[in-house]
C-alpha cells in the first residue's frame, strides 16, 4: 500500500506561523503521513518536508491544507482545482469565509484528516479572458471574480455588456463585476449584489456605482456567456481575477466571462449552516 501525502501551503507573512507550520508537520510525520510544503517554507521547516511547486505538488498528495487568509486559500484553490485535489483550510486571516478550522480546532481537525472523516463541497469557477482585436491576450480563472474596473485617476467609464450575444445595456459605472456564489460574498456584496448559497451553480452581474436608475445587478444561469467591452478610452481600467491576477484593458477590448471546466473541492468536517457562517464572519468584519 502507497504511503499516505499531504500537501501544506502557507502565507510566510503571518506572525507565528513557522512554529505552528512546524508542529503541524510533526503531527502528521509521527503518523506515518508524508508532508509536500513549498520550497521556501520546507526549507525552514528542515528535514523530513519534501519541496515542490505548487503546481508539481497537487499532482502527489491526497488533500492540501492552506493555513491563512482567504486570499492564501483562493491563491492556492485555483491551482488545486485541476487536478481534483481538496483543499482543506486553516485560518489565520480575519474573516476566513473559506476557512473550515480555526486555531482552536485544529487538533480535532487535524484528526478528522487522518481518519478522512470528511466530506467534500465542490464549488463552481468562472474563466475570464480578454480579446484584443480578435486575439486573446490573457486568460485566467477565479473562484470568486472577474472584476473591470476603472483607475484612481479615472472618470466614469462605459462598459457595454452582453449575455450570450444579447445586449444587456451600457454600463456608465465605475466597473463591472462577473461572480460566482462564492464570490456574492465579497466585492459583489459590498457593490450590492444578493447573497447567493454556495450550493448554487450560477453567475452574478453587479455593476459598481452605476450611474443610472436601470443598472441592477442580475442573475444569470451558469452556461452563459458574459461579453463586457470596453468603450472608453480615458484613464487606466483594470481587470482582476479574485483581487489578485491584473491585467490593464485599452479601448474596445472584450472580456468574456464563462463557467471554468473545473470546480474547486473543499473539505468540510461538519455540517455548515451558511447562514450563520454569514452572520458570524460579517459581525467580525465590522467589529474593527
Amino acid at each position: 500500500m502507497n504511503s499516505r501525502s499531504i500537501g501544506i501551503m502557507a502565507n510566510l507573512g503571518k506572525t507565528g506561523l513557522e512554529d505552528l507550520v512546524g508542529k503541524i508537520c510533526h503531527w502528521f510525520l509521527s503518523r506515518g503521513i508524508n508532508i509536500t510544503a513549498q520550497p521556501d517554507l520546507a526549507e525552514r521547516l528542515g528535514c523530513g518536508i519534501r519541496a515542490a511547486s505548487l503546481e508539481e505538488m497537487v499532482r502527489g498528495i491526497e488533500c492540501l491544507l492552506v493555513i491563512g487568509g482567504d486570499g492564501t486559500i483562493l491563491n492556492s484553490a485555483r491551482a488545486a482545482a485541476a487536478s481534483g485535489v481538496p483543499v482543506l483550510g486553516i485560518n489565520l486571516g480575519h474573516l476566513g469565509f473559506l476557512s473550515e478550522i480555526d486555531l482552536p480546532d485544529l487538533q480535532s481537525g487535524l484528526e478528522s484528516v487522518v481518519n478522512r472523516d470528511y466530506h467534500i463541497e465542490e464549488r463552481m469557477m468562472i474563466e475570464a479572458s480578454v480579446l484584443r482585436g480578435g486575439e486573446e491576450v490573457g486568460k485566467s480563472m477565479g473562484l470568486n471574480d472577474a472584476v473591470i474596473t476603472k483607475g484612481a485617476f479615472a472618470r466614469l467609464i462605459f462598459l457595454e455588456t452582453r449575455v450570450d450575444g444579447e445586449p444587456v445595456g451600457t454600463y456608465p459605472a465605475d466597473g463591472i463585476i462577473v461572480s460566482t456564489p462564492t464570490g456574492s460574498t465579497a466585492y459583489s456584496l459590498s457593490a450590492g449584489g444578493p447573497v447567493v448559497t454556495p450550493d448554487l451553480d450560477l453567475m452574478l452581474i453587479t455593476p459598481i456605482c452605476p450611474h443610472a436608475l436601470w443598472a441592477r445587478p442580475i442573475v444569470i444561469s451558469p452556461d452563459c456567456l458574459v461579453e463586457v467591452e470596453l468603450m472608453s478610452d480615458k484613464g487606466e481600467v483594470m481587470l482582476t481575477i479574485d483581487g489578485q491576477h491584473g491585467l490593464e484593458l485599452v479601448k474596445n477590448d472584450v472580456v468574456r466571462v464563462a463557467r471554468a471546466p473545473f470546480k474547486v473541492r473543499f473539505i468540510r468536517l461538519k455540517t455548515r449552516n451558511f447562514f450563520r457562517v454569514l452572520k458570524q464572519k460579517l459581525r467580525e468584519g465590522n467589529s474593527r
